[in-house]
């Protein structure tokens, strides 16, 4: 045989196994990392959220996947402790090599692990609610969920609505109930409301009795708006009709799905809250650009796992899919490209509400997203 044609024949076999080399590479899939709160005390968010993520990630595999490469998505549970979010976020990054994160049931265990997030240089959508998540902003940080100081200003928008500027705030010392305690005052004055009573309570306490007498006996109360979340609302709930209280009563986005209702029995009739249109996607009109997206995500969750849908897996919806669309733009997993994609997005339609993310804002969404609903015959009905 020739040199010539031993050339050939090693420049055919160089070239076939760098092709088989790049259809590996191309292959190799995207790693989603996950960190969520999926047994514990707040269950009832990372439950729905690996649901949520679990679904659409064989969904979009089924669908060729995301640049050529298919989805593969590494969760743990932190079972809402923080130093566990904060070692599972580190085992993310470091042995795992996930691409991004899309994870954080709760505020404590996201802000546990934002300082290795952004040691890491390493995007990360976090699916809780306080303000602090994103503002500061944080270079590395973005988040699904309307901030806390939004359900406030959403509320305090309602209240005063109705004619009524006195309020009494009743809130949980955990981190979303002291974070909503914080918001509410800090700009109640500014909307012309007046907190005529600020009593708080314990996750663990089971009866709060005793702060209701008190906002009860509270001269000029015309409202009362509870900020927390878990089982503490619904004790709450069922002690003010317990007492008899008639005033307008409100709630925090961090209680808003069907679950909570099961808790209440007829105690919560006129109870009023600032949540997604997910839990009335059929009360929306025909125009509403969200209704199709809140329609589809809602059908699809309960068809595969046979239970309601929940305002907390919607926001793990839009987490992995603001993640994929970023991941799309970019053309790579880079992640200073897939960072500036996120920061670009605009009009982006999602369960929650439509984001219009910037430098500025790695939120995206504004008070307006949230959706005003009532109890009504114990059932969610959209009023405003």
């Amino acid at each position: 045989m020739s040199k010539k044609i031993l050339r050939r024949a090693g420049f055919l076999a160089a070239t076939l196994a760098a092709g088989i080399f790049s259809v590996a590479q191309a292959a190799e899939p995207i790693k989603v990392g996950s960190f969520l709160s999926v047994t514990g005390p707040a269950s009832f968010l990372g439950d729905s959220e690996l649901k949520t993520l679990e679904l659409y990630v064989e969904r979009i595999n089924d669908a060729g996947g995301v640049i050529g490469r298919p989805l593969q998505l590494v969760h743990y549970d932190d079972a809402g402790d923080a130093s566990a979010a904060r070692n599972f976020a580190s085992r993310l990054i470091r042995s795992d090599r996930v691409d991004i994160i899309v994870g954080g049931s709760t505020t404590g265990a996201t802000m546990a692990a934002v300082p290795l997030i952004e040691q890491a240089r390493i995007p990360f959508i976090s699916l809780a609610g306080a303000l602090v998540i994103t503002d500061p902003v944080k270079p590395w940080v973005f988040k699904t969920p309307q901030s806390d100081r939004a359900a406030a200003e959403r509320v305090l928008q309602d209240i005063k609505g109705r004619g009524l500027s006195k309020v009494a705030l009743i809130s949980g010392t955990d981190g979303f109930g002291r974070s909503g305690r914080e918001q509410t005052l800090a700009i109640a004055g500014d909307m012309g409301v007046e907190i005529v009573a600020d009593v708080t309570y314990s996750p663990s306490d089971t009866d709060m009795t005793a702060q209701l007498t008190r906002i009860r006996n509270t001269p000029g109360v015309e409202a009362v708006f509870n900020f927390g979340f878990g089982q503490s609302p619904a004790i709450v709930t069922r002690n003010y009709a317990q007492l008899g209280i008639k005033l307008p009563f409100y709630q925090s986005h961090g209680v808003a799905s069907d679950g909570f209702l099961d808790l209440l029995g007829d105690a919560g009739e006129g109870l009023r809250l600032p949540a997604s249109p997910l839990l009335v996607p059929d009360s929306l009109p025909d125009s509403d650009p969200q209704k199709a997206v809140v329609q589809s995500y809602k059908t699809l969750y309960e068809q595969r796992w046979n239970v309601s849908v929940s305002t907390f897996g919607g926001y793990a919806h839009d987490g992995l899919m603001l993640a994929v669309a970023a991941i799309e733009k970019a053309g790579s997993t880079d992640r200073e490209a897939v960072r500036k994609a996120l920061e670009s997005i605009q009009g982006y339609v999602g369960v929650t509400g439509v984001f219009n993310m910037s430098a500025h804002n790695h939120n995206g969404l504004t008070p307006d997203s949230f959706r005003i609903l009532e109890v009504q015959n114990g059932q969610w009905k959209l009023i405003n």
